[in-house]
């Protein structure tokens, strides 16, 4: 048996050498050509100045050219306006796999540069490996399906992680008061100094600090949350700076960290700031402006960065007066000032709110809320001193002891509006006395006009200026026309 001749490697070896390392060579190319030009759409070669030197006729039936002879010698882009070749051949680097639009068509194109034997470039060639996208469909919809199973799973990792269940979206309203809020929310987003918020219990103010968080360049880093009047106050400087082991009897061996160092980076979210006691105030204060804490029973002083968010439903200057809270960190934490007023301040925003609750609290279960416009009216009556925690509630009562399905109407709204905190509305003097529905629907009828003026024709916000839901915007329309 003969031996096997030995395998040449000149080739190789010229592929490889330093003139050559940044491309391939143009006996390599004319070797290669037929196979990739047989198993291609197409195939074109340009020279140095990205000129086409050679196109083959599957490439020019496919660019709709007559006569491919017309094509030679003329400028690359004048042929295919949308080619990169120029690039290639400019920069010597080749565009393995691209997709180029040209007539309503998307062709998967790949591009190689080729040099001389002094490694200069010569030109550039490209093939047409699909005319049509449909072949790749299945590798797209992998790679779509990997990616939203991949945001799905990020998704699910931050909310067990300590990240942001609510973004600016979720303050929901469209009255001049809501809209404030929300302004001043997106510049407090864009700087990074210590805000406070203000409003009584239940108007979203946790909700309006993740929102802050969620759209600050601390977005990737934790969002930590601690109300302050649910811990017991000997437990608060071991909730705030951590413990260091062995700091009292039963303490952990190992160290325990506070929420300052779980927020590293991040934000922390003080609720309830109002109830702080005297001496941790202090100590708060030498942390928010040093920068350093130190564990409860450690010497060893530990640099954090954290950015602050602070909410009290008290009123913190009439506190200061008192002397139960700081003056020195009142200033410090109010570097900007957010009042988020009671919802009674803003009813016109009662029919967004309550078709956003709605859908909240009908998500996932078999049934769909809906309320009537004389059941947001309804709501109207009552003075919230709740907020809008109070309205879910009253929503989720009305649902569940509802006769007529899904839909809340006054009389179910009624039935369930606590009795205390009824608004009194005064007497208005008569003028001239006209039908009151004629009164009511010219009135309606205005306010609809306005709105759609206001909002240049677009009917979801135009709704939601209204605080009407786009369904009953849509039925009042129609009566209208």
């Amino acid at each position: 048996m003969k031996p096997s001749p030995p395998v040449s490697t000149r080739t190789m070896s010229e592929l490889f050498t330093n003139k050559n390392k940044s491309g391939l060579t143009r006996d390599l190319i004319e070797a290669l050509f037929p196979m990739f030009e047989e198993a291609s759409a197409g195939a074109i070669a340009v020279d140095r100045d990205a000129n086409i030197t050679w196109i083959n006729s599957s490439y020019s039936q496919l660019l709709g050219l007559v006569d491919p002879s017309h094509a030679i010698g003329k400028p690359v882009r004048k042929v295919i306006p949308q080619t990169r070749m120029p690039e290639v051949v400019e920069t010597g680097k080749p565009l393995l796999l691209d997709i180029m639009e040209h007539n309503k068509q998307q062709l998967v194109v790949t591009r190689l540069p080729y040099y001389d034997d002094q490694g200069g470039i010569v030109g550039a060639v490209a093939f047409v490996l699909y005319d049509d996208l449909q072949p790749l469909t299945p590798l797209v919809s992998k790679y779509r399906r990997l990616h939203r199973d991949l945001a799905a799973a990020r998704k699910a990792l931050a909310k067990k992680s300590r990240g942001t269940r609510y973004s600016l979206g979720d303050f929901v309203g469209g009255s001049p008061a809501a809209l404030e809020v929300k302004r001043r929310a997106r510049l407090a987003a864009g700087r990074d100094m210590p805000v406070l918020l203000l409003g009584e219990t239940g108007t979203g103010k946790e909700v309006l600090a993740q929102a802050i968080h969620a759209v600050s360049p601390r977005a990737d880093k934790p969002f930590v949350g601690v109300n302050v009047a649910a811990v017991p106050e000997n437990l608060l400087e071991a909730e705030f700076f951590g413990v260091a082991p062995g700091a009292y009897t039963g303490a952990d061996r190992r160290t325990r960290e506070g929420k300052f160092q779980l927020a590293n980076g991040g934000t922390l979210f003080l609720d309830e700031v109002g109830d702080m006691p005297l001496p941790l105030q202090a100590k708060l204060l030498r942390a928010l402006q040093e920068g350093e804490i130190e564990a409860l029973g450690s010497n060893k002083v530990t640099t954090v960065d954290v950015r602050v968010i602070a909410a009290t439903s008290r009123n913190l200057e009439s506190m200061i007066a008192e002397g139960s809270f700081r003056s020195d960190l009142y200033y410090r934490l109010n570097v900007l000032e957010i009042n988020i007023p009671p919802l009674r301040d803003r009813l016109a925003d009662l029919g967004v709110l309550c078709e956003a609750l709605l859908g909240e609290i009908c998500e996932g279960q078999d049934m769909r809320g809906e309320i009537t416009d004389a059941g947001v009216a309804a709501l109207g009556s009552y003075d919230w001193p709740g907020n809008i925690r109070e309205l879910r509630n009253v929503l989720e009562r009305a649902l569940t002891m509802s006769e007529d399905g899904d839909l809340l109407d006054a009389d179910a709204i009624f039935k369930v509006l606590p009795r205390a905190g009824q608004r009194l509305v005064s007497p208005v003097p008569a003028r001239s006395v006209r039908p009151l529905a004629r009164i009511v629907a010219e009135a309606e009828a205005q306010a609809i006009e306005e709105a759609l003026v206001t909002c240049r024709g677009n009917r979801t916000k135009a709704a939601r200026l209204l605080g009407i839901s786009r369904s009953v915007l849509y039925e009042k329309l129609a009566r209208l026309s």
